[in-house]
């Protein structure tokens, strides 16, 4: 599932020889939060060269690709079951990262990955796009309600989505500052 967009950048499964240029992209995405004043999250490393080879073995990552073959940007994701914002039980996509080059920022890299993994879920039966982000940078939650996601209010967090809080406190997040959002996938058009 390849596809170009107006910016000459295809979208492609990772493969193992895109694991560095994954942790590249997430630290010098992971760098902008200096700017609102989370050096404690720009000081971050990105994650271990095992944990990406995971995910690409279990094709849950998808990179950007410019014309040069060099990656520009990745989505990391998961499938979630259960509750669905009182929809019942259905299948979701958890969206576990979403980084892209600030060299190549403005060009709606980020949004066409995010297309590309709901069409990637939608395929699989998949109704939902789930992610966890802060509510107040910029690139976070304001950015996402662009494209369409709502918050998920914390009395409809079901067990799964409760889990991922835990793990992100466990990592030294504040969840205080952040909020779980979702969007409902469309067949495309």
């Amino acid at each position: 599932m390849s596809q170009p967009t107006a910016h000459a950048v295809e979208f492609r499964l990772a493969r193992h020889d895109d694991i560095e240029p994954i942790r590249a992209i997430e630290q010098a995405a992971g760098r902008r939060f200096a700017q609102v004043n989370m050096a404690h999250l720009a000081d971050r490393p990105p994650a271990s060269a095992a944990n990406i080879r995971q995910r690409i073995d279990a094709a849950t990552i998808v990179v950007a690709v410019d014309v040069h073959g060099r990656c520009v940007g990745f989505a990391a994701f998961e499938w979630l079951a259960g509750e669905v914002a009182d929809r019942g039980a259905a299948s979701r996509i958890y969206l576990a990262e979403l980084d892209v080059l600030p060299s190549h920022a403005g060009q709606r890299i980020g949004a066409a990955l995010i297309d590309w993994v709901a069409q990637f879920a939608h395929g699989q039966g998949a109704t939902q796009l789930v992610l966890s982000t802060f509510r107040e940078v910029p690139w976070n939650a304001p950015y996402y309600r662009k494209l369409g996601f709502r918050t998920i209010d914390d009395a409809q967090l079901d067990a799964a989505l409760l889990a991922i809080r835990d793990e992100h406190i466990g990592r030294g997040l504040d969840e205080s500052q952040r909020v779980f959002m979702y969007r409902t996938i469309v067949a495309p058009q």
